[in-house]
């Protein structure tokens, strides 16, 4: 299929697409073809993957059939009462070992557990046989992460990391259809992305629920602080920059086509307190890609300061700019002045116009002669009305039915993961880090 007949059936499927939980949603129900998944991690991201299975529902042949956490009374018979008020027959562990080893019709695992815990119990999972979709990040050193590609690729099982923008409909549109097929944006020259997470006070804890000394010294904590508020200390968790940024980084190494070859970033605690909050709260990097049009520069940085900003993607051409983001009101497509015409590209599908006609929102007349006009601004023709995980929860279950591939594997978010921990590494190096291909393979 030449390019031409590409873009024409691509668009033409995508023009206006809605994807809605009965389109996400794998076929299949209650028979052979049901996938018996475990969740291992019941706080507040086990609670989103696990409502999502839910939604999708047992008409989609998905059966959560155990729950593991080690805060038994609280998440753990949390996500037990919700799955029985759904009628999925699902018995609670405190040890993830224990369950292994007792639930042996199970097909897949979902682990939503602090970082420090994600290479031990997916190399366990892939050990004895499931499937696995694992959050991110992959682990919290370098050395896990690695661990668990070695241990997907003996076990010959389904790994999938939740970097979920790989699924996202308006990410693969753009990185398929804007920029490879049709080049919307010219020769890419500068890519920003920024993740604005707000200064919140730590995360407390009811006394009635706190767990005991030996419980928490049992696996791992000193404290309760540290119990829950483990993503910002060394030994548990891996930061802001690695827990959000890994999403977005992830999604720069895929639109530019591999990972970069230079990092330059400062950065440090400046908000918190640092003997709670040992990893950096707010740092700036500078990426240098290598691509075949030549270099492109690459701005990151994640910030402890309010909701202003949230979290974007902005790849920037000489003919036009492509924002994105998990939240569709954040999202765009800007043409500029001087571009080729764009509106083959709104006949085809790839875009939509907003105000129905291709010209800036100010007019020429009222441009101050410093100014430049500004862009015209199309919309991506994609809306997505599930969760913003659930497509990607979906391509897991169809990917274990053979029915597709996964978009975002161990070996695939291994690159992401070690370019955001190289971040850190250039903060707390405070030099530039030249980085080869070997650094990013397993």
């Amino acid at each position: 299929m030449n390019r031409r007949s590409f873009l024409r059936s691509t668009a033409a499927a995508g023009a206006g697409l809605v994807v809605s939980s009965s389109v996400a949603a794998p076929a299949g129900s209650g028979n052979g073809n049901d996938v018996r998944v475990a969740l291992i991690g019941a706080g507040a991201q086990g609670e989103v993957l696990l409502n999502i299975c839910l939604k999708m529902g047992v008409e989609a042949g998905i059966r959560v059939t155990a729950v593991c956490d080690v805060w038994e009374d609280l998440n753990l018979k949390r996500a037990v009462g919700l799955l029985g008020r759904y009628g999925h027959e699902a018995p609670g562990y405190v040890d993830y070992r224990e369950m292994l080893d007792k639930e042996k019709d199970l097909d897949a695992v979902m682990i939503a557990t602090p970082d420090v815990c994600h290479a031990e119990q997916a190399v366990a999972s892939l050990e004895a046989g499931l499937h696995v979709y694992c959050e991110a990040p992959m682990s919290n050193t370098i050395e896990g992460a690695r661990r668990m590609v070695q241990a997907a690729r003996q076990a010959g099982k389904q790994f999938q990391i939740g970097q979920q923008r790989r699924s996202n409909p308006r990410y693969r549109h753009g990185q398929t259809q804007l920029l490879e097929a049709a080049n919307l944006l010219g020769r890419l020259t500068a890519v920003n992305g920024r993740w604005h997470h707000p200064a919140r006070t730590d995360r407390g804890w009811a006394r009635r629920w706190a767990l005991d000394e030996a419980t928490l010294g049992r696996h791992g904590y000193a404290s309760m602080h540290q119990f829950r508020n483990w993503m910002w200390y060394r030994a548990l968790g891996s930061g802001p920059s690695v827990d959000f940024g890994v999403h977005q980084i992830d999604v720069i190494n895929w639109f530019l086509g591999g990972p970069p070859r230079t990092i330059t970033a400062r950065g440090g605690t400046y908000y918190y307190d640092p003997k709670t909050h040992e990893w950096p709260d707010t740092a700036m990097a500078i990426l240098e890609y290598e691509t075949d049009e030549g270099l492109v520069a690459v701005s990151y940085e994640t910030l402890c300061t309010n909701g202003y900003g949230g979290h974007v993607e902005v790849f920037m051409g000489d003919q036009g700019t492509l924002e994105l983001s998990e939240s569709a009101s954040r999202s765009g497509v800007y043409r500029d002045p001087e571009a080729p015409d764009w509106r083959k590209w709104v006949r085809l599908g790839l875009l939509r116009e907003p105000g129905g006609e291709d010209k800036p929102q100010t007019s020429a007349a009222n441009i101050d002669v410093q100014e430049t006009t500004p862009p015209a601004r199309y919309e991506i023709p994609i809306t997505l009305d599930v969760p913003y995980h659930q497509p990607h929860l979906a391509n897991f279950f169809d990917a274990i039915r053979g029915r597709a591939e996964l978009n975002c594997s161990g070996e695939t978010a291994y690159a992401g993961t070690v370019t955001a921990m190289k971040i850190v590494e250039a903060i707390e190096n405070r030099q530039t880090l030249e980085l080869t291909p070997d650094a990013f393979r397993v």
